[in-house]
């Protein structure tokens, strides 16, 4: 059960920073520097995380390859959000900090339920001495 509602999240928090990402990676740097006082070449690295961190998130699970990444992503990408929630309180604006706070709070539980409660289990390995049917 606890399987299930970990893909749940996963599933949405890779949408969330794939579309996050991809929107930081496809804006005009004019734009992003508008909204966020950081760099551009900043805003940019974080983009190209979130993007690999959204495909860490499902990627090593649907194909049994490499599982132990997925922790790694969540828990990177709790990272990202806690520098989100630092920029936004620096900025003056905690209601604005809540939203990458919730995110990252579920990115942390997700990289502690793969690492703990419910690890992905690998593919069943074949032996090379086994004959195939």
């Amino acid at each position: 059960m606890m399987s299930i509602a970990l893909w749940i999240m996963q599933g949405l928090l890779a949408l969330l920073f794939l579309f996050g990402g991809v929107l930081k990676l496809t804006m005009p740097i004019e734009e992003l520097t508008a909204q966020v006082p950081l760099p551009g070449l900043i805003i940019r690295i974080v983009a190209v995380l979130e993007v690999l961190g959204g495909l860490g998130l499902v990627l090593p699970g649907l194909f049994r390859i490499q599982t132990g990444l997925t922790p790694l992503a969540a828990a990177g990408l709790a990272i990202v959000m806690a520098g989100a929630v630092a920029i936004n309180l620096g900025m003056g604006d905690p209601v604005a900090a809540s939203m990458p706070l919730v995110i990252g709070l579920l990115a942390a539980f997700v990289a502690y339920g793969r690492w703990r409660i419910a690890p992905h289990r690998l593919a069943p390995q074949r032996s090379v001495l086994q004959p195939t049917a």
